[in-house]
């Protein structure tokens, strides 16, 4: 059972951190943990990291020809929402950071991040502005790719959570996922 939660400004100056190590886990860590397997036509995972209340999964689907999809499936905790992948990266008069996944190195992305969910508007006292957010729970954002050659490339992840209730937590800025790319596709790179 889960602690109510009675100090909302507190929570943004103790947001939860993962170690870097303990972002980088295999498809194996990720059934070893209690995840489900992927179903037979879903996108195989790559890996999974927590960061400041949000959990992104990462996959890789549809790769041929030096071409594919990453898939990343962003979980906020329960009650909490995330904001527009079209929102500016400064926010609206400050308030809120875009949801993001942008790749370097070996990958070129062939497009702009997409979410499957729609976004809605929301009021919030003291912006003049209406801020752009999905309604609260797991958004799901594809990314085009492209490899150029073997190599090394890094997905960077960006996002921000906030609830009505509760306030929001520190946003997280270019957090890093290091790839190797070959022939067969990107695969999680060692640590």
């Amino acid at each position: 059972m889960r602690r109510p939660r009675t100090n909302p400004p507190r929570r943004v100056w103790h947001a939860r951190r993962a170690r870097p190590a303990a972002a980088l886990l295999a498809l194996t860590a990720l059934t070893a943990c209690g995840g489900q397997p992927p179903a037979a036509d879903a996108p195989a995972p790559v890996t999974r990291f927590t960061e400041n209340g949000v959990t992104v999964d990462l996959s890789v689907s549809a790769w041929q020809a030096s071409k594919g999809t990453l898939t990343a499936v962003f979980t906020p905790e329960d009650g909490f929402h995330l904001y527009s992948t079209e929102l500016p990266a400064t926010g609206i008069e400050g308030v809120g950071r875009p949801t993001a996944m942008n790749v370097t190195g070996a990958l070129t992305a062939e497009g702009e991040p997409k979410a499957a969910s729609k976004v809605r508007d929301i009021n919030l006292p003291g912006v003049d502005a209406p801020v752009p957010v999905y309604p609260d729970g797991p958004v799901t954002v594809t990314l085009p790719v492209r490899a150029g050659a073997d190599g090394d490339a890094t997905v960077l992840f960006g996002y921000a959570s906030c609830s009505t209730r509760e306030g929001c937590t520190i946003p997280v800025t270019d957090h890093p996922v290091r790839l190797r790319v070959t022939g067969d596709g990107p695969r999680l790179a060692a640590p």
